[in-house]
């Protein structure tokens, strides 16, 4: 009796084990940050990221969504801020295009764990954008008009489709044009002071079709700013018209936190 007991009460200590090492097993798969925060690029607003919440979302993650005013960098950077302060714990801050340059300023936000940049500018500590675009020719299919005569950038009707999503139908860029930002130019040329990535992971997509930020210059910062890269066959609207992808990036970083 006092045998059959003991093998009974051993069986149940290795059930309780494995029990709990499969609990164990579980928590290490499951993604160590639930909070995304999504910030948007110049000429398009928070909408374009509906695709990629959905997404996320039903993977139980928290997402935000920043609409940014576009009226300057310092005011796209204090929206930003306030949904970071906003999360109840590690977040990846997600930026696209323009947005690149208002998470790099924002990263530096103690609740941000890793940074993800789609087809973005990836800026180092006295940089702007205006810098990093100006290393290269610009496409001819680049469609960015002069300032106005208030300092307000848009984008030509006649190039949005090829210059900023040719891999959408062309009925819904002709919405997106028709509901672009109002976007101060004077936030691209807007320099940060804060280069959070030299302490945080970073994430980089290369959007190898695009034509406005070209691949050459988004690999180019990246590589910098020592981010892991994925590349994606997509226009510069990747988020749009790949939110798969991005996303699985993005589920990516939330997993490889530390």
């Amino acid at each position: 009796m006092k045998k059959t007991s003991i093998l009974k009460s051993f069986g149940a200590v290795l059930s309780i084990f494995f029990m709990l090492l499969g609990g164990i097993s579980v928590m290490a798969q499951s993604p160590v940050v639930k909070n995304v925060v999504l910030v948007h690029g110049a000429f398009v607003d928070g909408s374009g990221y509906r695709d990629i919440y959905d997404i996320l979302s039903k993977k139980g993650y928290h997402v935000t969504v920043v609409q940014n005013p576009l009226s300057s960098l310092a005011d796209d950077v204090e929206a930003t801020r306030a949904a970071l302060d906003r999360q109840d714990g590690p977040t990846i801050l997600v930026g696209h295009s323009y947005g690149g340059s208002v998470i790099t300023e924002a990263g530096d936000h103690p609740k941000v764990a890793a940074l993800v940049y789609i087809a973005a500018f990836q800026l180092g500590e006295g940089e702007s954008a205006l810098d990093w675009a100006k290393t290269e020719p610009g496409s001819p299919k680049n469609g960015i008009l002069p300032a106005d005569d208030k300092g307000i950038l848009y984008y030509d009707k006649e190039k949005f489709h090829a210059g900023f999503a040719a891999d959408l139908p062309k009925a819904q860029t002709d919405f997106m044009y028709a509901s672009q930002g109002r976007f101060a130019a004077a936030a691209l040329s807007a320099k940060v002071t804060k280069a959070p990535w030299k302490t945080k992971p970073s994430y980089g997509i290369v959007a190898t079709q695009d034509e406005a930020i070209l691949p050459s210059i988004q690999r180019k910062m990246y590589k910098k700013g020592n981010a892991k890269i994925t590349e994606i066959k997509g226009s510069h609207a990747v988020f749009i018209s790949h939110p798969q992808e991005v996303a699985d990036v993005i589920i990516k970083a939330s997993k490889e936190v530390k």
